[in-house]
């Protein structure tokens, strides 16, 4: 077992002991990104946005929504820099803390019955929060992978932190699903959305207790003993020195961002609005699609050490853009098995992108600039991707009353994925001091 010797209290930290807390720590970051965007579509509408009609308020909490995506490059910049100059260990600390205090206040927070506008503008101000911590998390926690693993099994133990995210997804929706059955519409929107958000301040303070355990990067601790000092403006460093690798990077995420949100968030307010599902029968739907992807996602990306980071993710990208079109079908179908079998194949096609995505990011920028040149990889797509997929689906699904459209844009943002991963270098098994 690959460990790694820390200078300053002489311990050693085993790599499953990385692996855990970047897994724990990142399941926790998104647990609470996804609460948001699932009470989204089944809360916020009616408790923030209650004066309008229903797929109008969806549009508007989806809105609100959005904005945490616009913060994730600020704070996958600033992050970046931190990182790249003084460590990625401590730098994931501080996300994990903001991201708890942000979403445990959303549980708290009153309503517009009883605040008024003010209720919208505060939801809207914490969300900003977070999206700058979530926009910081992702780089730290698989590069903190990323750099402790060796390079045969790399795209294994960098799919971790985005296992991690599936994980996420299964404990939000899990709760919320659990709440929304035990109670009655009434009590759920009277208090019963709430326990999960509050519960996260619980989550923050595991995760804490499992990131203190472990040591810095390998690979950044070596880098910055042969440099003279870090770099002064790592952001500015990674667009003059690598602006192909952030074009492809972002190519690589547009696809399967933009699907991702499509099956997992847009889809919610389909099968609940327009197949008239019960919400805790598509919560559930949910629920399994992620559990799967949660084994899907380090399964494909240990394909991706054997055969290559390029035909795994082209794979994903070109299925996914097919599948597109037999999804809506089979989420109107009214059929729960054929209902859950949509949701599952579109999130194991996905996970052909996303659980690769992380080495294969990681693998186009030297250890000096990375966490910034990552960072700004994977975050820059998500203004126009995921932040404005479920708003873009909605408005194209109220102006045709066909999910059509819908498909083809998300065919056409997986095409252009799949052509980024041709297009990229192919670095399975390389060592990250050789990336310059």
């Amino acid at each position: 077992m690959a460990t790694r010797q820390d200078g300053a209290t002489g311990e050693k930290t085993p790599l499953r002991r990385v692996i855990m807390a970047s897994l724990v720590g990142t399941t926790i970051e998104w647990y609470d990104f996804f609460l948001y965007g699932t009470a989204a579509a089944l809360v916020f509408n009616k408790l923030f946005f209650p004066e309008y009609d229903p797929l109008t308020g969806t549009l508007l909490a989806f809105a609100t929504y959005s904005l945490g995506f616009v913060a994730r490059p600020v704070g996958g910049i600033v992050f970046g820099h931190f990182g790249d100059r003084i460590g990625r260990k401590r730098l994931l600390m501080i996300s994990l803390i903001l991201m708890g205090v942000a979403t445990t206040l959303i549980g708290l927070l009153p309503t517009y019955g009883q605040i008024g506008v003010w209720a919208p503008i505060t939801l809207v101000l914490l969300r900003l929060v977070q999206g700058f911590a979530v926009g910081g998390e992702w780089g730290g926690a698989v590069l903190l992978a990323a750099e402790h693993a060796d390079a045969k099994r790399r795209g294994f133990w960098a799919s971790w932190p985005q296992a991690g995210v599936a994980a996420g997804l299964v404990l939000a929706s899990g709760v919320l699903a659990m709440m929304a059955g035990l109670q009655s519409e009434a009590d759920f929107l009277a208090w019963g959305w709430r326990v999960p958000f509050i519960l996260s301040a619980v989550l923050v303070v595991i995760g804490w207790w499992i990131r203190t355990s472990v040591s810095e990067s390998r690979t950044f601790e070596a880098a910055m003993a042969e440099s003279e000092s870090p770099p002064k403006l790592p952001a500015l460093d990674v667009f003059r020195e690598k602006p192909r690798a952030v074009l492809l990077g972002s190519g690589l995420r547009l696809g399967e961002n933009i699907s991702y949100y499509i099956v997992t968030v847009f889809s919610i307010t389909y099968m609940t609005e327009m197949a008239k599902l019960d919400q805790s029968d598509a919560l559930n739907a949910i629920l399994i699609g992620a559990f799967v992807q949660f084994f899907a996602i380090p399964l494909l990306s240990r394909l991706s050490d054997r055969i290559g980071r390029r035909p795994v993710y082209a794979i994903g990208a070109f299925g996914l853009a097919i599948f597109a079109f037999l999804f809506f079908p089979m989420l109107g179908s009214g059929n729960m098995l054929a209902i859950v079998a949509a949701v599952t194949i579109g999130l194991i096609l996905h996970s052909a992108m996303y659980g690769p995505q992380a080495a294969f990011i990681a693998e186009l920028f030297p250890t000096r600039i990375r966490y910034s040149g990552a960072s700004i990889a994977y975050q820059l797509t998500t203004i126009a991707a995921g932040s404005v997929a479920p708003m873009i689906a909605l408005t194209l699904y109220q102006q045709t009353g066909s999910a059509v459209p819908v498909a083809i844009y998300v065919a056409i943002a997986c095409v252009v994925s799949g052509v980024s991963a041709l297009l990229a270098r192919e670095t399975k098994g390389i060592e990250l001091s050789e990336i310059r």
